[in-house]
């Protein structure tokens, strides 16, 4: 199946959002080969991500994703993601010091 996803893919087909959903749950299996891995990522990208697209991947990866345990109540997560394009200051390192 990930051998004919990739196929589309490269041709410039869109997926729909449950082949994109099975796909990205293919590329979270550890056996999925790396190569099959970069493959499908640049195809993506010269291609060009579709809204179905992002849809099934968040879908798989949010099905993937797994709880924490162990933090303490109360804690704060500062991390920002950067690259807003807005040259405003990141406060986020100075905040975690503190």
């Amino acid at each position: 199946m990930t051998t004919k996803l990739l196929e589309q893919l490269t041709s410039g087909t869109h997926l729909d959002a449950e082949s994109a959903q099975a796909l990205m749950a293919a590329l979270l299996d550890e056996s999925t080969p790396e190569p099959v891995i970069a493959g499908v990522l640049a195809a993506l990208r010269t291609k060009g991500e579709s809204g179905e697209e992002l849809l099934g991947i968040t879908r798989a990866l949010l099905e993937a994703a797994r709880p924490l345990t162990g933090i303490p109540a109360g804690a704060v997560d500062t991390c920002g993601t950067g690259g807003d394009g807005a040259g405003t200051f990141n406060i986020s390192t100075a905040a975690a010091l503190l």
